[in-house]
């Protein structure tokens, strides 16, 4: 059997969303679980971004530095040019160097 790509989910509607629903779906020959997948995507699109909840995840790590946001790609060019052929230790925000014996 193989494994799902999406996940099952059980909801309650009325009986005039379920009926508009299911005409719908039989004027566009698609399913009724693909029409709401699309109005969930179309509803989530709207959202504030400050209600995004993929923000979330901000402020979930402290690096210490104060310019993370202007200077990102410094930084990660810094920590990871070069990566392959050395060791690294953080001292200082800044991964030290040492060529791998």
């Amino acid at each position: 059997m193989r494994a799902l790509k999406k996940k099952p989910i059980q909801i309650y509607i009325e009986p005039k969303q379920e009926m508009l629903l299911k005409s719908l779906a039989q004027k566009k020959r698609t399913s009724k679980a693909a029409i709401i997948r699309l109005s969930i995507d179309n509803y989530l699109s709207k959202l504030p971004v400050e209600e995004d909840p993929a923000l979330g995840i901000i402020g979930l790590g402290k690096s210490g530095k104060g310019d993370i946001s202007k200077k990102h790609d410094t930084y990660l060019v810094h920590y990871t040019s070069d990566y392959t052929n050395t060791t690294h230790s953080i001292s200082d925000g800044f991964p030290s160097k040492k060529k791998k014996a």
